[in-house]
């Protein structure tokens, strides 16, 4: 049954009533230096249910899954929304001096709520970035600098807007945070061609936890080479990223094709498309979805098993379909499902914004259609054989809540060395799958039905994907890899455990660039000012000298 949202409040002001004295010194605390450093835009802790609907409402903005959104998480005693970047500043220097922990939110996708919650137990804030969104374009040297509260979506727009012949390489999803994205790496539909939003970028403005604002070459070459791939949240905040832009033609071309049919058909189009997606010809991206409850299937009338491909392709319909027609003839695209279009109209029709959506719509950094979900994610180095693709569809039919979906590298992703900055996974990568799970509020009672279905489905695909550590996408972050648990992160220790116990899904994420992520941390924050659950750790780690790691 669902819990209603004045129930909700109800119950969370239950919860929370045990812990407003210990909140209520750190709330005047932060308030008053924050006063004093003339930064007015926040909200603290409401102390009453009267006072909390801007509170709520600005912490549930940007918490775009809801499972981090329920009464008994945790919650910020302040959110703070500088609008310069000495208010960036000072709102560390603010939250330092009171003993709060900080995280930084821009687009709030985190999957794992990294960016609104603190999972520890310590009294924490949000830095949310939203106000720090403008993007300015230079045409004359490709560039363009991106703050950090800025989305993909309004990032996009900006770049249509200067020049109908460049993109940026990342993402589809238009109200995600460019930041976040891009400090993990960023795959999206011109990777396969121009490669990741972070292999993009040529300079950043990054705000340490001793307040200083550094650039490139401020913070130095291995810091910089951290920051573009090693995750986010835990190198500083950065106030801005300047990107390479990329070219695009007047005219691209973009198909969705939903096909349906019995598991036998659907295991036969995955095996195809494995073969096939990952070794055309760079100017081509073709995603497989694959599930029994796909929106877009529903959306052509398809019911039951169906497989979905999304494609794009930096050129003329013509052309795409001569592709197409040799070399993946049992698809059986046809003209009336490709379509000619403008780049910026493709990101559009990529975005999930629904039908008639305008261009102007990608800046609306507001997700509608929120809900609650689990996600995983594998790397796929050698095909997997038909046999296992049928058993995993037939994991896939049983839930119509959950579905995968396959990305496929190759292109410049295998022409990319694996150190050149932090994220790893380039050469001899077929594709990723990334395993999802939905539900709704009012099916909420069974939220842990559906997230051990989709550990069985994960499980069942040991086997076929890539081993010894089995990987994952950081920007996917699953907290079933293992968490640092945090106890008292003002008690010294000279011991190396912190770090070992984070290699665990550290060298998962980010395989043998994890060392080289630990030294630069060390450089950077060695005191682990900004840190979660799944952070690096520094060598000179301040943690409780029983630090464990819980992992599923």
């Amino acid at each position: 049954m669902a819990i209603s949202p004045r129930n909700q409040l109800t119950q969370f002001f239950t919860f929370m009533c045990i812990l407003l004295p210990s909140l209520a010194e750190p709330t005047d605390e932060i308030t008053s230096c924050l006063t004093l450093h003339n930064i007015n835009n926040f909200t603290t802790f409401p102390n009453t249910e009267n006072d909390s609907a801007s509170y709520f409402k600005l912490l549930n903005f940007s918490i775009q899954n809801l499972r981090f959104a329920e009464p008994t998480v945790p919650k910020p005693i302040a959110i703070i929304l500088p609008e310069s970047v000495e208010q960036i500043i000072n709102s560390v220097f603010c939250s330092r001096e009171v003993f709060l922990a900080i995280r930084v939110r821009c687009g709030g996708h985190s999957y794992e709520g990294t960016s609104s919650v603190a999972a520890d137990g310590a009294p924490f804030v949000i830095i949310d970035m939203m106000n720090l969104n403008r993007v300015s374009v230079d045409l004359e040297t490709e560039m363009a600098w991106v703050e950090g509260g800025a989305t993909l979506g309004e990032t996009y727009h900006a770049i249509a807007k200067a020049s109908s012949v460049h993109g940026f390489s990342a993402g589809s999803c238009p109200t995600v945070g460019a930041s976040g994205h891009i400090a993990g790496g960023g795959f999206g539909l011109l990777s396969r061609k121009y490669g990741l939003a972070a292999d993009n970028v040529a300079d950043a403005l990054l705000v340490d936890a001793d307040g200083r604002l550094l650039d490139r070459q401020g913070m130095g070459e291995d810091v910089f080479w951290a920051i573009r791939g090693g995750g986010g949240g835990v190198w500083g905040i950065v106030y801005a990223w300047k990107i390479q832009l990329s070219k695009v033609p007047q005219k691209v071309t973009v198909f969705l094709a939903s096909r349906a049919g019995n598991k036998s058909h659907i295991a036969n189009l995955v095996d195809k498309w494995q073969h096939v997606a990952p070794f055309l010809e760079d100017d081509f991206y073709i995603s497989c979805f694959v599930g029994a409850g796909l929106p877009e299937a529903k959306t052509s009338g398809t019911t039951g098993m169906s497989a979905t491909f999304k494609g794009f392709y930096l050129g003329p319909r013509s052309s795409a379909m001569s592709t197409l027609d040799e070399v993946f003839p049992d698809l059986g695209i046809v003209k009336e499902d490709c379509k000619e279009m403008s780049w910026i109209e493709s990101i559009v029709f990529f975005s999930g914004l629904g039908n008639g959506s305008a261009i102007s719509d990608l800046r609306n950094r507001y997700l509608k259609e929120k809900g609650f979900f689990k996600a995983k994610s594998d790397y796929v180095r050698t095909a997997i054989s038909y046999t296992a693709i049928m058993a995993a569809v037939e994991i896939l039919e049983e839930e119509p809540k959950g579905y995968v979906i396959l990305d496929p590298y190759g292109g410049i992703m295998h022409r990319i060395s694996s150190e050149s900055i932090a994220f790893p996974h380039r050469k001899g990568n077929l594709f990723t799958i990334q395993y999802l799970v939905e539900w709704k509020e009012e099916e909420n009672y069974k939220r842990n039905e559906y997230i051990g279905w989709i550990r069985r489905l994960y499980n069942s695909m040991t086997q076929y994907v890539s081993c010894c550590p089995r990987t994952a996408y950081i920007n996917y972050i699953d907290l079933d890899l293992g968490v640092m648990r945090l106890v008292n992160t003002r008690v010294p220790t000279k011991d190396k455990g912190a770090v070992e116990i984070a290699r665990v899904w550290g060298e998962k994420y980010f395989l043998n660039n994890y060392d080289r992520l630990v030294r630069a941390k060390t450089i950077v924050d060695p005191s682990n000012i900004f840190s979660n659950q799944q952070g690096i750790p520094p060598l000179s780690y301040l943690s409780q000298p029983s630090s464990t790691a819980e992992s599923m």
